[in-house]
């Protein structure tokens, strides 16, 4: 039952019985839980996780930047980490603008749908020679 209908059989309800005190506070409650189980917990565990693997973060691991840049550390330190992106080309970035591996599953994921044809397009294959 969508949550406008739940609000209005409250509202009814107070009005056609005499109601329940308790209908409304019972109701908002239900629905900051709804809130807080759908959206703000899944949200601070996803918080969480990118401040670990920003914490983790090592010498040699293979990083992508926010940017797309992908690339592989070579220094690391408090707030600032140097990623080397080609042969002797070096960036410094922040720590929070490292958005995940290289190597790990939500990375290859973003890979994934990005070399996707996109719906409707038509993918034309090269002949074999």
């Amino acid at each position: 039952m969508p949550v406008p209908a739940l609000i209005h059989l409250a509202q009814v309800g107070d009005a056609a019985s005499g109601g329940s005190p308790f209908a409304m506070p019972l109701i908002l409650g239900a629905l900051f839980l709804l809130f807080y189980a759908l959206l703000i917990r899944p949200q601070r565990q996803q918080e969480k996780a990118q401040k670990e693997m920003r914490d983790a973060l090592k010498r040699g691991d293979q990083v992508v930047t926010t940017g797309g840049i992908h690339g592989k550390i070579t220094a690391v330190e408090e707030e600032v980490v140097t990623v080397e992106i080609a042969d002797k080309v070096r960036v410094r970035v922040s720590r929070s603008a490292v958005v995940g591996k290289a190597g790990t599953p939500a990375a290859k994921s973003e890979n994934a749908a990005k070399s996707e044809p996109a719906k409707g397009e038509v993918v034309k294959e090269e002949a074999k020679k």
